[in-house]
This record gives structure tokens, sequence and C-alpha cells, in this order.
């Protein structure tokens, strides 16, 4: 019974957000709500249940998310981002265009949330397009997947920061596995691929096209551009395992393990930003603060989104559904990271959204990992992440975006777009177990 139970609230997810367009903060609670009822839990208890679900999962989550936007909106606003570009193509050279875009893209997709990271570089593969001659595809691909597997695979942002949270996930170790498979799946879904869309003809909206340009001279050094862009990395895979190597009571040791935090990492990242990019460039202080107020506007929403999954995640702990599907799933001979990839590839497909496909199954899965001794949950975070970026199709934000934007008829976005983003996830999962067979 527990399991058909959690099959027909995955597939009133599916139907009130897909089909009913119902707010997916709402759709999450309304399906916890009745999904503890159901399950013999008492009123009291699913109100208890759902608090503490949304508390847990927030937690540091809100500051690590919120200094994300910001820092994101400071890379962005100020034309760090388009500065890295510009640098990346210059090395890279006209015959090496698409490899030097990917890892653009890349870096840029580090600090920048999805949609943010998209509306940036369209312009430059726009650019880059006209003044290459260069078919539009094939100069597009390797960017915007870059920005995809950065979106699906790396902490800070919303998605795998909430997974690794909620899996007790180190996520500076997250990080560092996340880039090691993000290369590969890069590799093949941009460049590789990329170069296979010569045919396609994009035509898009002139005024798009041609958009007016910040001037090369207004735009913040190269060196200060990287450094804001990467600090979240840097901070993250060098304090974290340096942490470990200090004496725990020393002063230094105490100042390393707060750096090692990731929302302190993020909070240093905002503030550097705030100064190399905004105060030190003679912006003042209250349009800066303006900016991350915006910043924090776009955070909102997807902030409720995470709380309505661990909402979810909590009634399916509570009611003892998780249990029984925890001790299902460990007889079926399956490998924990194939099973947690195809539950979020299933979901991802039917909802559309990477973010609630990955949260979804977390709280499926969770109790397996939990029996499985031996099991890294980085390495989960990063199965589920893969997942939740296969086969983008109708019900999906990003795959509008990126038919619009380009212009390309339902079935041609389906055979660029969404044929990258599956490549993405199949080759994300083939890493994973890849490095699951060394680490």
């Amino acid at each position: 019974m527990p399991l058909v139970l959690t099959l027909l609230g995955i597939l009133a997810l599916v139907f009130l957000i897909a089909y009913l367009k119902l707010d997916t903060f709402i759709s999450f609670l309304l399906v916890a709500v009745t999904l503890g009822l159901v399950s013999g839990m008492e009123v009291p208890a699913v109100g208890k249940s759902i608090q503490t679900g949304i508390g847990g999962t927030l937690g540091d989550l809100v500051l690590i998310i919120g200094f994300g936007a910001m820092l994101g909106r400071l890379v962005a606003e100020s034309g760090a981002a388009r500065r890295i570009t510009n640098l990346l193509i210059g090395w890279f050279g006209l015959k090496n265009i698409r490899w030097g875009l990917a890892l653009a893209g890349f870096v840029i997709g580090i600090p920048l949330f999805y949609n943010a990271g998209f509306i940036i570089v369209v312009p430059l593969i726009f650019t880059i397009a006209a003044s290459t001659r260069m078919p539009m595809l094939t100069v597009a691909v390797p960017m915007l997947s870059a920005l995809s597997v950065a979106h699906g695979y790396l902490p800070p942002h919303p998605s795998p920061a909430a997974i690794a949270n909620q899996l007790g996930a180190d996520i500076g170790k997250t990080l560092i596995y996340g880039i090691i498979v993000s290369i590969p799946a890069i590799i093949i879904a941009g460049p590789i691929f990329g170069k296979t869309l010569r045919n396609f003809d994009p035509k898009p909206d002139k005024e798009l096209f041609n958009i007016r340009e910040v001037p090369d001279t207004n735009l913040p050094g190269a060196g200060v551009s990287f450094l804001v862009a990467l600090l979240p990395v840097i901070l993250l895979t060098v304090f974290g395992p340096l942490k470990a190597q200090l004496p725990a009571d020393s002063f230094l040791g105490k100042v390393v393990t707060l750096i090692a935090e990731p929302y302190m990492g993020m909070l240093i990242s905002v503030l550097v930003a705030v100064y190399a990019l905004g105060l030190r460039r003679g912006e003042p202080m209250k349009a800066v603060m303006k900016q991350l107020e915006e910043a924090v506007k776009t955070a909102a929403p997807i902030l409720l989104v995470i709380a309505g999954a661990g909402a979810l995640k909590q009634i399916f702990t509570d009611s003892g559904t998780s249990k029984y599907i925890g001790e299902m799933l460990s007889g079926v001979d399956l490998s924990p990271l194939v099973m947690g990839w195809a539950i979020a590839a299933v979901i991802r497909v039917c909802v559309g959204s990477a973010t609630v496909a990955g949260l979804t199954t977390v709280g499926i899965v969770l109790p397996l990992i939990q029996s499985q001794t031996g099991l890294k949950p980085e390495l989960m975070v990063l199965a589920i992440g893969s997942g939740s970026l296969m086969f983008s199709h109708l019900n999906d934000g990003g795959f509008w975006l990126f038919k619009e934007y380009f212009n390309l008829s339902i079935k041609d976005t389906i055979k660029t777009w969404s044929v990258m983003e599956s490549i993405v996830s199949v080759v994300g999962l083939l890493g994973v177990l890849a490095l699951n067979a060394i680490v």
C-alpha cells in the first residue's frame, strides 16, 4: 500500500504542476498533507512533519542559495561574465572556439542560476555566430550544455545543494566530484554534439540579435572576473580538506573550519564581489545593494520549491513510507546510483522541473542510501542531479527559452535541445559509475 500511495502522490504532483499549472510549492504541500492523512498520520502529526521538513531542508541552504543569487547578479551586471567569455575565446582562437565557449559556459555557470546565465550568454552567442559566420547552434550548444551541467551537478546551485543537504553529503567533495564528472558530459554534449548541428538554421528575432553591447573598456579586468566567479569553488575545495589537517581547537583551525562552511564561503565571495565588481569600479553602495535585493527576489521562488519538497520528504519519512520503500528496494539487484538516476529521470520527464525531480527523488531513495554503508552520498547527489536533467521537452521552461530565443520549431528544438540534455544526463550517470569504481 505505501508504494501505491507514493506512486499516486507522484502522479498527483505531475497532474497539479504540469496539467493544472498550479504553483509548485502549493502542489507539494497539497500532496504532502494528503499523503500524510491517507497514510494514517494524525492531523497534528502531519502539521508537525511539514514544519520539520521545511525547517530541516532549508536550514543554512537559505544562505547558500541567497548568497549564490547575489554573487551571480553581480557577476552578470558588472560584465564579468562577458569579460571571461571574451578572454577564453581569444585564448582558444577561431579554430577551437567551441571548446572555449564550453569552458566559458562552465565558468559562468558556476555562480549564475541557469536562466540568468542563459540570458547573459545568448547575446554573446548571437554576436560570435555573426562575426565568425559559424552555424549558430554549433556555437550555442557548447556554451548552453556547460550551463546546464553546472545547474544540475554543482553546488551552490539550488538542486544539487539541496540534495547534498538532505543526503548529508559534503558540499566540497560534491563540488570536486561534480567537476570531474562534468568534463566528459560537457565535451560530448557540447563541442562534439554541437558540431553535428550545422544543418539547422535558426532565425532569431532581429531585436534580440542586435543587442547593444557595453564597450569592452567598461568591463572588469580578466583577473578579478575569474577570481570572483571562481571564488566559491576555490574556498570550498581548498578549505574543506584543509580543516581536517589542522587541530580543531587551535585558532587557525577554527578560522579554517568557519571559512570551510559553505554559507561562509558564499558570504565571503559576495563581499569580495561587492567591492571588486561594484564599489571599486565606482558604483555607489545604494546601487550595488539594489542589485542584491533584486537577486534575493529571484531566489525566493526557488527556496519555496525546495521547502515544499522538504515537506513531502518528511511526510515520506514520518509516515513510514520511506522505510517501507527502502526495505523493498534493498532487495532489488540494481545499483542505488542507477536507481536514483532513473527515478529522477522519470519524474523530470513527467514534471519538467529539474529541481522538483531531484528533490522528490531524495525522499524516495533516502532510506536505501542510508542502508548502503559503502555508498558515497556525494556520488548519489550527482547521480540524482544528472537524472534530473533527462530529456527536457514541452513541460520545461528551459525548452521554451531555447526554442523562442533561437526561433526554432518544436521538432527542431527536440532534435537539438532535448537531445543535448539527454546526453548530459546519460554521460553524467556513466561518469558517476566510473568514479564510483575508482574512489
